[in-house]
């Protein structure tokens, strides 16, 4: 009895020593809801020790093109912890997404937003909801890697790692052992990106396998979102490549009944970020008219993550006791279920008033058992065996004749590479291709060596020597191996 009563004694102290977090106000409704949600920490005994940093439009249009100044990185070194109101990124020019920036610079690789239903206080479709999304947060069309090739195309690069794939998965996997979800299900397009999805789907399988006790599941990701939209019931926790879980959070947010509701937390190796998922809504700001409740369910996020669950959990009772009693801003506000529409501060004191309160119809949450944090570690990948086999060569040919083209090249040749095919954006049109189909300026013209031989680089070297002597304009090349005796490169469409 004597060592409960002292660690009781001591998460209490644990929990009123103050944490050092970094505030950003943001733009749009952003200093609205941000204040909003202060207050009800503030009020509800949260111990934070607070740094105020400027970030987003004020700053890009100071000419700093990423949002953000060196200042501002200094304070989120030190706190580690980034509590963050909506910004608005300019659109166009040479301006970078600060929420990208932030989560890579920081190393966040886990975006954690949960989306339920809070029927019938809130309307929905879906009255029973309740969907883990953990998205991928630092790789995949997200790298941002973008070039315009030629007059008509512009590429950009999907990148997945293994090390990458590896820690979100298992973060999916121990999230759900540490919440007691039942089931993990992952969404690819592995039928199509066969190699960069197709890794992701292989380390789920592979991961998963780890975890016996919870339920797996693969969709492809076009049938997996239509269910997802239609019966959001039949998930539990939701893992995903960037792209995928950006789009699908935010649907899968907005079907229990209001984007606005949504948090989100940025999990990292030591540092995180917590914000509403919504933007900056200029439209509506200084209205006293915006939901501070995605920003404060993110603030619920971060007071687990900094170990003051008592707090966490005193917090969203209250709320849900609000959602209740019918005190709700205009989004989400109807007649016949609302008691009253209020407004940003309104909301605040509403919830302030009802600290200390659990719903009744609305489960009530218990962060009692909640885990702040989870040690993920990553498999060395062992080194492959790597024989250069073969390149493909890019190159901007204004005519849209592929045999004129290959007449071009064809009889080229270095050390056994030999012209194997030409692609226009990915589908085969030399040999054999077909004339309907439509060609643009931009050409994939892949050399191989047909005898299976290994090539030099001095064969790609003179290779690309030799058609530059023809006049011809390469653009970007991308070298053919073989790892481990088996292509890393795939076939085209068509072949």
């Amino acid at each position: 009895m004597q060592t409960s009563t002292m660690n009781a004694t001591a998460n209490a102290k644990l929990e009123t020593t103050p944490v050092p977090i970094t505030v950003a106000y943001g733009d749009g409704i952003g200093p609205e809801i941000m204040e909003a949600t202060l207050h009800i920490l503030k009020k509800a005994g949260a111990a934070l020790e607070i740094e105020e940093i400027e970030i987003g439009e004020k700053v890009y249009m100071r000419g700093n093109s990423a949002g953000i100044d060196n200042s501002a990185w200094d304070s989120l070194r030190k706190t580690k912890v980034f509590l963050k109101a909506p910004i608005t990124t300019p659109q166009g020019g040479g301006f970078k997404s600060l929420n990208v920036t932030t989560r890579k610079v920081l190393g966040l690789y886990a975006n954690v937003r949960p989306c339920v239903s809070y029927h019938p206080f809130v309307q929905t479709k879906h009255p029973v909801m309740d969907v883990i999304i953990v998205r991928e947060n630092e790789e995949d069309l997200y790298a941002g890697i973008e070039h315009q090739q030629t007059d008509e195309v512009i590429q950009c690069l999907k990148l997945i790692s293994k090390p990458g794939t590896e820690k979100i998965i298992r973060y999916a996997f121990e999230y759900a052992k540490a919440y007691g979800r039942k089931k993990v299900t992952c969404f690819t397009k592995d039928n199509i990106m066969k190699m960069t999805d197709g890794l992701f789907h292989k380390m789920f399988d592979e991961i998963g396998a780890e975890y016996p006790e919870i339920e797996k599941e693969h969709w492809i990701i076009d049938i997996g979102a239509a269910k997802l939209a239609d019966t959001p019931e039949a998930f539990d926790v939701i893992v995903m490549p960037n792209l995928y879980g950006d789009i699908l959070s935010d649907v899968a947010a907005q079907i229990t009944g209001s984007v606005g509701l949504a948090g989100s937390a940025n999990i990292g190796e030591g540092f995180a970020m917590f914000e509403a998922i919504h933007g900056s809504a200029p439209r509506i700001a200084g209205q006293n008219k915006a939901n501070p409740s995605g920003l404060l369910l993110g603030a619920i996020q971060m007071l687990v993550h900094i170990g003051q669950e008592a707090v966490a959990e005193k917090i969203q009772n209250a709320w849900l006791k609000t959602l209740e009693d019918g005190h709700h801003t205009y989004d989400i506000y109807k007649e016949g279920t609302s008691v009253k529409c209020i407004g940003t501060k309104e909301f605040a004191e509403a919830v302030i008033q009802r600290l200390g309160q659990k719903p009744s119809i609305l489960k009530a949450v218990d962060y009692s058992k909640a885990k702040a944090g989870f040690n993920i570690k990553v498999t060395p990948t062992k080194p492959a065996i790597k024989e250069l086999v073969g390149v493909d060569v890019f190159l901007q040919y204004k005519n849209r004749d592929a045999e004129e083209l290959a007449t071009k090249i064809k009889d080229l040749e270095s050390a056994g590479l030999q012209l194997n095919m030409i692609t226009n954006r990915g589908t085969k049109v030399w040999p054999n291709g077909f004339p309907e189909t439509f060609c643009t300026d931009h050409w994939r013209c892949r050399f191989k060596n047909d005898k299976k031989n290994g090539v030099s680089y001095q064969a790609v070297i003179d290779l690309l020597q030799k058609i530059q002597n023809r006049n011809l304009e390469i653009i970007k090349t991308e070298n053919l191996y073989l790892l481990d005796g088996q292509p890393s490169f795939t076939a085209a469409q068509g072949q």
